[in-house]
């Protein structure tokens, strides 16, 4: 287990055949902070240090050898005073390496193309019709790379090294031989980045366009308020309001380098299919055949040697996907999508744990037709631990509802003498136009609503309406497939494929007075969001299936109370983030970034296969001298629970 930057230290050195010169400055291209200039330069005997007009003029005789074309070339204004010599093809130089070895301690980068040309060119064979007339940008990198440029590329910029890092079937890196060819290659891969995901030119036209003027910061972050992140302060925290914070704050170092770790296996058969965790004394592994009780503890997750096998109800039950605690986390609602490959279901199965019986099929039906849900979420952040609660929320692609277990009277309904399957009451809710096309949501601690969609939209829904949205942030160019938000509102964490989104809802009124977009239109006093991201390296490492998966808060229940972290799946890792640290605007990642500020400052935990899920268990089982309380990590055979030594 370790950090972020733990794998970014290895060297990039050249093969046995390269002279000593030639190695002093390749080390130098480290993924650590570069030696000083005069270090640097003494090393190479100052030939290497920086490029000079007759190395220039040297590299591109080279190039041209190679008769190489050069598509839309990246800097068609050289820096002066470099001649005639110094032309865009001269400028596009890089070196190529590759990473080899994966994570064995004998992994390594090697020299793949000592001399290349890196440009953007038009993929004329790209016939989707959702790509301008040329075909999208693609990344060519002399005859070894051709990708197109996607949020897939993992891409990272080491504006002090002119490195960048990418992915494309491997780990690659560049190192650019010209500082100017470095920026212009960065600033036009934004730009075809751009087009790429939203269709039109990275103009101040088509960003207007895509935004709109009320997200200006998001077009142009550099211009963006950055006051909300500056003042970002925690109360477990303490320090003078804005200002500069270390690197490695107290709180994410125990669990860097602490974390004691308790494994066992679940039973036989029962692969984990989802995790169901309880705030109060049992959580449940849902499985194959059954649900699997386990106690919680402050060091967390043990089993019980209890379970609950399957029974009652429909015949065509299958495994569910989605498990709901309600009622004091007495019942669960079980739902499972429907058999024809589609994540939508009919109804949810209303499982009572104590007796492990399936009591009630109940039925989605609005006006006397039935219809799908693709997901279902508490009222609130604390409401299964509500033993009256009656009530959940519904989604599906175009609708946004509360349903009812309560007949209409008021009565509640016999579940368990019912000879037919009783219909959920649609109480609250409204059904959209066709194009929404929802996808995931959450409920904050008073009952408000946030919903991500297919085209990267996150809305904002108070308590008291769901028919139009306080707030609607404009996507990224990527779905959003799980959303999760702070319990006092002001916070949300967007999952995509490839990144997390952090979004602060927080904005000042008219009036002077402090909001968040679940309670008023924001207007266009919007702060830029936070990208989290994993470096190329960790994100090819973590297998083949490395989607980022439900980024969640830790968990809490109580008015006043921070989330201290924040956690996502990886294929094989679990992956957490220090939230103080990711607000904090004077934090290491994100000096000399340019666009949307990146964090990859992280805590890596791998497993041996693919991880169904991972969540930080309910704040009561942080011990009073822990900074967290224990995370859980379940794999389809076993659940990992991680708590934080108690000597911190």
């Amino acid at each position: 287990m370790g950090g972020s930057h733990s794998r970014e230290d290895l060297d990039l050195s050249d093969s046995d055949s390269e002279d000593a010169e030639s190695r002093a400055s390749d080390n130098s291209s480290d993924y650590g902070t570069p030696p000083p200039a005069s270090a640097s330069s003494k090393a190479s005997g100052g030939v290497r240090a920086a490029a000079t007009p007759a190395s220039i003029d040297a590299i591109d005789r080279h190039l041209r050898s190679l008769h190489l074309k050069y598509n839309d070339p990246i800097s068609p204004n050289p820096s002066p005073g470099l001649g005639p010599a110094a032309n865009p093809a001269a400028l596009n130089a890089v070196k190529l390496y590759l990473h080899i070895g994966g994570s064995s301690p004998s992994a390594k980068w090697i020299v793949s193309d000592r001399l290349a040309a890196a440009s953007f060119v038009r993929n004329g064979d790209d016939e989707d019709d959702d790509a301008p007339a040329a075909g999208p940008w693609c990344l060519v990198v002399g005859s070894k790379i051709r990708a197109r440029v996607a949020p897939e590329l993992q891409l990272k910029t080491f504006p002090a090294q002119r490195r960048v890092d990418f992915v494309a079937d491997g780990v690659w890196a560049l190192k650019f031989l010209h500082s100017d060819g470095f920026g212009d290659f960065c600033a036009k891969y934004h730009s075809c980045l751009f087009e790429n995901s939203y269709g039109v030119a990275a103009t101040d036209e088509g960003r207007a366009k895509v935004f709109g003027k009320d997200f200006a910061a998001w077009a142009r972050p550099e211009d963006g308020d950055e006051s909300i992140w500056e003042d970002a302060t925690d109360g477990f925290s303490p320090g003078p309001k804005g200002s500069p914070m270390p690197p490695r704050t107290p709180t994410l170092k125990p669990l860097m380098e602490d974390l004691t770790e308790f494994e066992e296996p679940v039973e036989e058969g029962s692969g984990i299919q989802s995790l169901a965790l309880g705030a109060l004394d049992n959580s449940f592994l849902v499985g194959d055949s059954g649900i699997q009780v386990v106690r919680n503890f402050e060091h967390g997750i043990h089993g019980k040697g209890m379970s609950v096998k399957f029974s009652g109800g429909s015949r065509n039950f299958s495994t569910p996907k989605k498990a709901l605690l309600m009622r004091a986390e007495t019942n669960m609602l079980l739902m499972s999508p429907a058999t024809d490959g589609k994540p939508h279901a009919k109804g949810v199965h209303q499982l009572d744990i104590e007796t492990g019986k399936v009591v009630s099929e109940w039925k989605f039906e609005k006006d006397g037709a039935d219809i799908n849900m693709r997901d279902i979420t508490n009222d609130s952040k604390g409401a299964q631990m509500d033993p009256s609660e009656s009530t959940f929320l519904g989604l599906d692609d175009n609708r946004l509802c509360r349903w009812d277990m309560r007949d209409r009277r008021g009565i509640v309904q016999n579940l368990a003498s019912a000879t037919e399957s009783p219909v959920l009451q649609w109480t609250q809710g409204h059904q959209f136009s066709r194009g929404t096309n929802f996808q995931c949501f959450a409920s904050t601690g008073d009952g408000s609503i946030v919903v991500g969609s297919l085209d990267g939209k996150i809305r904002l829904y108070s308590k008291s309406s769901m028919r139009m949205a306080k707030t609607a942030f404009p996507g990224l160019g990527s779905p959003i497939t799980h959303v999760d938000v702070t319990y006092d509102g002001k916070w949300i964490l967007g999952t995509t494929d490839t990144y997390l989104i952090l979004i602060c809802t927080i904005f000042i009124d008219k009036d002077g007075k402090e909001k968040t977009g679940f309670g008023g239109r924001m207007g266009n006093r919007i702060a830029a969001p936070r990208l989290l991201k994993l470096n190329p390296l960790d994100s090819h490492l973590a297998g083949a299936n490395n989607r980022f998966r439900e980024g969640r808060f830790s968990w809490v229940t109580e008015n006043g109370k921070q989330e201290r972290h924040l956690v996502a799946t990886v294929g094989k890792y679990s992956v957490v983030w220090n939230f103080l640290q990711v607000k904090n605007s004077h934090h290491e990642c994100y000096q000399y970034q340019e666009g949307l500020k990146s964090c990859y400052c992280y805590k890596v935990i791998p497993k041996d296969e693919s991880i169904v899920a991972s969540r930080f268990m309910h704040d009561k089982y942080a011990i009073s001298d822990s900074p967290e309380a224990p995370l859980v990590v379940a794999t389809p055979m076993k659940v990992t629970s991680f708590s934080i030594s108690s000597r911190h």
